[in-house]
């Protein structure tokens, strides 16, 4: 009877070594990224009330739209006034006609300051309020939000919104519903930050505090498959009352140190990216 020998593939050593250091920092690595950092980073100490949503919207194909960016504290008629006095208009809402409109004010360069927004989903629920804020003479490119009622009562006990601002850089036409539509600037956080600046600037602002998004992206994409970054967080404003303008800076409560940490270094990062790219 003959016996089989069986021949056992010898690993060196060193390269078994390197092997189980590499699964070890590959594991730490998943912990730490996916696990420990996104629940340091994730506070809702300000707005205790969002802890748990989700801060991304979807289209109307259920797709991934942009994230959630910038939120708004106070009544419906505070968020009116509010805007109006940043100098932000009331979208239009999308028809036949409007459509024609913007490839109107595209072509001929004409000002079309009511043009209106593609309609995004957030729990299933489309945009309570849409503004936006020409740039040029066109509709083509331009900042625009999206606001959605989410607490009838929040920490101040007034109601809370949440909104997606982002910047349209060019007109185009949306590949899932051959609908005219914008593309997105990648930088959302310059929107949303001159967002607040805007608010600020025309004495709506009476607090301004951060609350958690969708946490750091470097390589997120939108439902119409534009790229985006952003260092995660979501600014807060909590407007003043009955458009009472406020003369002096508006209060700003801070973050846990984690967090200003993280977007400490979030900021020398994307300020190199932003002059290496100019």
């Amino acid at each position: 009877m003959k016996t089989r020998h069986r021949h056992a593939i010898l690993v060196p050593s060193w390269l078994r070594k390197g092997l189980i250091v590499a699964a070890a920092l590959l594991g730490a690595y998943a912990l730490l990224a996916y696990v420990a950092l996104p629940s340091v980073w994730t506070h809702y100490e300000h707005q205790r009330g969002l802890q748990g949503r989700p801060m991304v919207t979807h289209t109307e194909q259920g797709i991934p739209g942009d994230p959630l960016n910038v939120g708004l504290v106070g009544s419906k008629e505070d968020v009116v006034r509010a805007m109006h006095a940043a100098g932000w208009y009331p979208a239009d809402p999308i028809t036949l006609r409007s459509s024609l409109e913007i490839v109107d004010s595209v072509l001929l360069d004409r000002p079309y300051r009511d043009a209106p927004v593609s309609p995004l989903f957030y729990q299933g629920r489309r945009e309570d309020l849409a503004y936006e804020r020409p740039v040029g003479s066109s509709a083509d490119q331009r900042h625009h939000v999206r606001f959605w009622r989410v607490l009838e009562s929040g920490q101040e006990g007034r109601p809370v919104w949440l909104g997606s601002v982002t910047f349209d850089r060019g007109v185009g036409v949306s590949r899932y519903t051959g609908q005219v539509t914008h593309h997105i600037a990648p930088d959302i956080d310059a929107e949303r930050d001159g967002l607040i600046n805007d608010l600020v600037q025309a004495g709506m602002v009476a607090t301004r505090y951060q609350v958690s998004g969708i946490g750091p992206t470097l390589n997120g994409r939108n439902g119409e498959d534009d790229p985006y970054f952003t260092d995660g967080e979501i600014w807060m404003a909590v407007l003043v009352v009955a458009g009472d303008k406020r003369t002096q800076p508006p209060a700003v409560l801070v973050s846990p140190p984690l967090v200003r940490a993280k977007n400490g270094v979030w900021n020398i990062v994307m300020g190199t990216w932003r002059n290496a790219s100019k």
